[in-house]
């Protein structure tokens, strides 16, 4: 089987669904997030701090060209799909699922998150939120081979229909 790339916004639950491919398949899992805070040696918190956006959806497409010819169940940042080089880059790595979730799901679950891989959502009113996700969605459906909806489902009902329906 080829590898399974996972996009969706911020707590759609790619990690999650991720290492649960990873074992059910047994392809290594890869977090771009990771991998990001691997190389560039401080969270990303501090990186927009110090660099700003730009500067890491940068490094988000160095990161992404690095895995082109994969064969390993990668879980995305929620904002790779920003940039056009990265849908364009992503489309070649199919099968590529969105996880689509609402913000009535995703948004408690960001609330409850205090890790320092959001700077987009920290500290901000669910109406901020919605406001970066919504240009998103047409990306994100753009560039996935597959839609699953994740809302009021377990990650293992999400992983089972991922594998029923990948080649």
């Amino acid at each position: 089987m080829k590898g399974i790339t996972l996009i969706g916004f911020m707590g759609a639950g790619k990690t999650t669904v991720g290492k649960l491919l990873s074992k059910q398949t047994g392809m290594a899992h890869i977090d771009f997030d990771d991998k990001i805070v691997e190389e560039i040696g401080m969270t990303i918190q501090e990186y927009f701090d110090l660099n700003g956006e730009a500067a890491f959806r940068e490094k988000e497409t160095k990161v992404l060209k690095k895995y082109i010819d994969h064969n390993y169940v990668i879980s995305t940042g929620g904002g790779i799909v920003m940039q056009q080089e990265n849908r364009e880059l992503l489309k070649a790595m199919a099968p590529v699922v969105y996880l689509e979730t609402t913000p009535e799901v995703f948004i408690p679950r960001l609330k409850n998150d205090h890790t320092t891989v959001r700077p987009l959502v920290v500290s901000k009113s669910p109406e901020e939120i919605k406001q970066v996700f919504e240009p998103r969605i047409t990306f994100y459906k753009e560039t996935a081979s597959m839609i699953v909806s994740t809302d009021q489902r377990t990650p293992e009902e999400i992983v089972e229909e991922i594998l029923a329906n990948v080649k």
